[in-house]
């Protein structure tokens, strides 16, 4: 196998993003690249302030809470002995967007087929089909 610097995975807790990691986590393996496990939120919208509808201080902070969630989906995927060291990063923005932005850097950019919002029915979701046309690097979608 040619030897990698990094694959990158784009991970959102999804199940199609959860066999994409550990795909993507065997790849890395095999080449001996790093596995980068990218995160990435989106801020919601709140609503105005003195609506009383979001007590104040009760929120938690988004990126805190998706690093959280991100090092436990790793955990579950790739076990207590992964093949690989998985780094796990977390960024706010457009999924699409920082998935392309970040591919710069990348071997490979995995992502898998589906992931939470967009419509059940499609075949690949806006994201995977994004990244797929725009990356700067070769892209595995897995199914």
């Amino acid at each position: 196998m040619s030897r990698w610097k990094s694959v990158l995975v784009g991970v959102d807790g999804s199940p199609g993003s959860r066999k994409a990691l550990a795909w993507a986590a065997a790849e890395a393996a095999d080449h001996g690249a790093e596995l980068v496990v990218l995160s990435v939120w989106e801020p919601a919208l709140l609503p105005p302030v003195g609506s009383g509808s979001v007590p104040v201080g009760s929120l938690p902070v988004p990126g805190e809470q998706a690093a959280a969630d991100l090092v436990q989906v790793i955990h579950e995927e790739l076990g207590a002995s992964p093949p690989v060291v998985a780094q796990p990063q977390v960024k706010q923005g457009n999924p699409a967007e920082v998935l392309i932005e970040q591919s710069a850097s990348a071997d490979l950019l995995v992502v898998g087929t589906r992931g939470y919002g967009g419509f059940a029915g499609l075949v690949l979701g806006s994201v995977s089909q994004h990244v797929a046309a725009y990356a700067r690097c070769p892209v595995t979608v897995v199914r």
